[in-house]
Formats: C-alpha cells, structure tokens, sequence
C-alpha cells in the first residue's frame, strides 16, 4: 500500500500577549502571509480580578476590548481566507464576546461559526467568601514539603472571624474543549481563563487528528504555545541580548509563528518583513520564562523539557524538538483574588553625600512617630533603597536616589495613619529631602490579594457553546482528562562533578558572558541562564550552584525561600526557582519588582 501523506506543518499565529497589545496585530497577522490559526492571549492573571467586582454589578463588559477591537478589524479576512481563531480575550464573560462576534457575523452576511468555552468561573463554587482553613483550598504549593508559603499567604485567616470577600476564582482550563468545538466546525471560538498555550495546543490537535493520548505530540505544542504566547518575546522583546542588535529592529518587532508538525515539533519563525528577529538565543529566553523546574504542567498533558533541544533552521526560523509528554495532573492552578486591605507607597528623593545615614535618619524618625496601636495593625511596613548616587555624578539626576516606603493593612485608617506620620516630620527631615509625583501616592487605596490554588480537575463542568440563529445556544460538555499521572516531588540538583578550574582569573560582569530570563508564577520567582559560548557551559553549570544563587541574591535573600535548580543540558542553561521572594505575588506583592522581570539584573 502507498504511504499515507502526511499533513504539512500547521501555522499558528500569536496576535496578543496580554490585552494591551494593539488590536491590529490579528489583522496584521492575517493579512502578511499565510496561516491556519490566530491564537491570542489576552489575560495577566490580574486583569480578570480587577474587572470582576464591576463586571458583576453591570459596570464592564467582561471581555477584554482589544479582543474584540482585532476581530472587528480582521473579521472579512478571516472568512475570506478560512482562518480560524482561538483567544482567550472573553476574560470573565466570553458569552458576551461571542454574541457580539456572532452579530458581526451576521450583519456581514459572512458564514463563520462562532462558538465560546466556558467552566473556568469557579467563583459561584468557591465563593462568595474566602475558606476559612487551608485544607478547604489548597495552595499550589502545598505539595512541597520544603516551599514554605510566604507568610501573608495565608492573611485571609486573620480576619478576626470575619468573612473576607473572594473577588474572583479562575481555573486555567486545558485545549480539549476548544478542540471539541473545531471538530464540531467552530471558525472562532472565545475562552475565558484557559491556559496560554492551550489555544496553540488545540489548533495543533485539531489539524493532526491526535488521540488524548498522543503525549509526546501534545507535549511539544505546548511548548511551541508557551514559545509564542508572549507576543514579541520570543522576536527580540525582553531579550537580554538586545545591546548587541540594531536598536531599530526592536521598536516594534513582528509576532510570532509556530509552525507545528504532526510528530508536535516546531519551528519558530515570523511573517519575513516584519522587525525584530528569531534565534536560538531568543527562543533560549523565552523557553526559561516562567518555568517551575523541568516538568511543564497544562491540563491534557505533562510536557518534560529537559531534554529539549533549539537549532537554527534559517533566517528568523529556529526548529524545537527534544520534548517528551506524559498525562496530565488531576488538578489544576486557580487563580484567586479576594479583598486584601489597603495599600499605600511614599516615594521619597536624596540626593548628594551621605545619602545611606539620610535613609537611616528617615527610617527611624517614621518609625518614631507611627503610634504604637498603628503599627501592631500593619501587615507591611518596609523601607526599600532604591538606586546607588554616582561617585562623581554630573548633574543632580545622577546623583539621586530614592527611597520607597511601602505600607498594607487590611485597616484603611492604620494606612491612613502610617502615612499621615510623614506630617510630624515636617522639618526635622534630613538635608535635601524631597519628594517626586507617584500613581500610587500616600492616600490609601483597596489592594486585590492572591491566592494561587489547586482544584480537582473533574470539579469543572467545562462545555463548548455555540452560537446558532437568533442567539439560541447549543451546548456539549467537553468531559475530563482519559487518565491522569501525579505529579510528586520536582527534581532539585546542583551539579555533578563540576569541572573544576585552577588557573588565572579576572572578574567580569556574568551578563557578559551569558543570557537570562525571569518571570513571576504567584509568589515564586524563576530565573534561566546560559551562556552565549557554548565552551563556557562547563564552567557557568559548575559555578551557577544554590549556594551561588543566594550569594547574588544578596540581601534580598531570607531564610524562609527555599530554591530549586536544574540544568537543561542540550541548551546550555541553567535553571532556578526561588519560592517565596515575591510574597502573596501579582498584585499582592510589596518589590518594586512584583512581577519578578529583573531578577537577572543580579549583581556581577
């Protein structure tokens, strides 16, 4: 018998990292060459808690508006090329998304399916309260025995007895829905919370026909959606190298394209024309951007990325491969948000000499006049040193720096009261002080608290729906996962027999000779380097250990962090998991830093 042939690679489009990326990025995608998919990510795990309050009192609309912006845009070129797309730009409410697409569909007279996901919201089960012990919600972490939960994890408890408001309750879905609704002939299809590479993964599954159980398959798109999901990450933004690149190439670099093949390995590449550009240093970055060891999680299928593995294949094409699967976890991350007091923050300048005795003084002449009764309410009273004064600074600028006093309470007059304090001051302060304009300014403001959760997976009741003729909804529960494998106890290690050097040295700076990425995951922090020598990986996997992490991390380490690390050998990199470092995470955390984006900015 001939061999079957087999189905060329399908192109998938990423048009939106988060939902501030410009709406004609879907037409631009569309109409600058030829691709099966349009896939979008439009959700930080914040924007659906900032808008759930008003959206349930009637006062948002509960999609995310440049979703719908991109398809208004797009709309006629997508019938016009039978191009499908997935993006999870309903946010709270895809329903309303959807009823809007459908009737641009209609009045267009143009014949496209429009369908919507929903079982994300699981704020009608969980909520409308927090629990009232961590066993009724456990907490994503709680399966490691050594990550200690930051201390204000768990804040919710100390209420006094009294109920704490939950805001908003997300679980991150997987891409088994969405392929239910293109096998039932869907040509857009709008989800809520799902996983940001779930929509790359169900475009993927769908074009190839694969079974549930085609692991190593579904494992690959799932690492070709988390190399895409971030826009212009993986095409020269947040690039750490970019000081060696033409600064023009990276104003406004093109988005990116995974190009996946039937046995689920990928090519990374983008539309040719387009700014920015593709290697396998930029594809290195955005594989080690929000990792958590070398297991990656999603809701159909656990992807092991040790192994993995980058070329290049052309010009702004790097081929990815190396990647195995294994089923899923039974649970999955819930991202939940609930009130958590007030917050304020005092930026305050120095300028000239002795400007660390200027921040003591500060310090302690605040702390003085705070009231006693004041400070046993305050949940976060810290002083943060931001900036070192030139040596020999040219201008005034040059030789400023600031201090940042940051303050919660789930009291607003204790907030109130912290900052008023500034007032018995007045001035006492010391030589040169001086204050500069902030957003978040001393007067307090209601702050959401983040709790990420872990959730059974066969708690969701996930359904695709779609949207027929005069708005009537047909809807199919889309089941759970055939089988599901635990995850256990993530690999933790420090090199084995490191080589070793004994000859002469010089001290130089490691961004030098290596390249990083960091990102957030709640109150966790990751960071990956490698170096852009190959012959310099025995000596940055012998020296990057987790006793060096601490060093560089200097004072910003605490005893109450623990960090794991692995190695990803094929690609030269070393990888770090700090838990703990950003507290509660996302909106609840006090760093300057809170999405952990410039952890690899470490000291030399």
């Amino acid at each position: 018998m001939p061999r079957p042939i087999e189905k060329r690679p399908v192109r998938v489009a990423n048009c939106s990292g988060y939902h501030g990326d410009p709406a004609y990025e879907m037409y631009r995608q569309a109409t600058l060459g030829d691709v099966d998919f349009i896939t979008g990510d439009y959700l930080a795990e914040v924007n659906l808690a900032n808008n759930a309050q008003a959206w349930r009192s009637g006062k948002h609309p509960g999609y995310e508006p440049t979703a719908w912006d991109g398809l208004e845009q797009t709309i006629d070129v997508l019938a016009q090329k039978g191009i499908r797309v997935v993006i999870n730009g309903g946010a709270l409410d895809p329903k309303a998304l959807a009823l809007r697409v459908k009737a641009l569909v209609a009045e267009k007279n143009l014949r496209l399916s429009v369908a919507y996901l929903s079982g994300d919201d699981m704020y009608p089960a969980l909520g409308p309260n927090m629990p009232t012990t961590k066993e009724e919600l456990r907490h994503l972490d709680s399966g490691n025995p050594s990550a200690a939960p930051a201390e204000l994890t768990y804040a919710f408890l100390n209420n006094g007895g009294k109920p704490v408001p939950m805001v908003s309750a997300h679980a991150y879905l997987g891409a088994r829905g969405i392929v239910d609704g293109l096998r039932r002939g869907a040509d857009i299809i709008i989800c809520g919370r799902v996983a940001d590479a779930s929509p790359v993964i169900a475009a993927a599954w769908f074009w190839h026909d694969w079974s549930e159980q085609h692991y190593d398959e579904l494992a690959g798109s799932l690492i070709a959606g988390h190399l895409i999901e971030c826009s212009t990450y993986v095409t020269g933004g947040n690039f750490a190298g970019f000081d060696k690149y033409d600064l023009d190439e990276l104003v406004a670099p093109g988005f990116p394209i995974a190009e996946i093949a039937i046995d689920g390995t990928c090519v990374i590449t983008k539309h040719p024309g387009t700014s920015g550009f593709i290697n396998t240093d930029t594809v290195r970055c955005q594989f080690l951007y929000e990792l958590q060891g070398n297991t990656y999680f999603n809701s159909d299928v656990s992807a092991h990325i040790a192994d993995l593995r980058v070329e290049d294949a052309g010009k702004d094409r790097v081929h990815v491969f190396g990647v195995r699967g294994t089923p899923p976890p039974s649970t999955t991350k819930c991202a939940v948000f609930y009130q958590g007091g007030y917050e304020c923050q005092l930026l305050l300048n120095a300028a000239g000499y002795a400007t660390s005795k200027k921040w003591d003084l500060f310090e302690k002449q605040l702390r003085h006049f705070i009231p006693e009764l004041v400070m046993s309410d305050l949940e976060t009273l810290e002083f943060q040193r931001v900036g070192v004064p030139a040596q020999n600074p040219s201008s005034q600028l040059e030789s400023t720096t600031y201090l940042r006093v940051f303050i919660t309470s789930q009291k607003e007059s204790a907030v109130a009261a912290a900052a008023k304090a500034m007032g018995n001051i007045s001035l006492k302060h010391f030589s040169g002080f001086h204050a500069s304009l902030d957003s978040r300014s001393a007067v307090p403001r209601p702050f959401l608290a983040y709790y990420p959760a872990l959730i059974k997976q066969s708690d969701i009741d996930e359904t695709i729906n779609f949207i027929e003729e005069s708005d009537k909804i047909v809807s199919f529960g889309t089941g759970h996962p055939p089988q599901y494998e635990e995850s256990g106890i993530r690999d933790n290690y420090d090199p084995e027999n490191p080589q070793t050097y004994n000859c002469n040295t010089k001290e130089m700076r490691l961004g030098d000779i290596a390249l990083a990425r960091s990102g957030d995951k709640g109150g966790n922090l990751n960071v990956g380097f490698f170096p852009t020598n190959p012959n310099h990986w025995p000596w940055l996997r012998a020296y990057m250990t987790k006793d060096r992490m601490r060093q560089l991390l200097g004072q910003d380490w605490r005893d109450s962090f623990f960090i794991e690390r692995v190695e990803f050998s094929h690609i030269h990199a070393v990888h770090f998991v700090i838990y703990g470092i950003l507290g509660r995470g996302v909106s609840s955390s006090s760093r300057l830093d809170g999405f952990g984006k410039e952890l690899r900015g470490l000291p030399p």
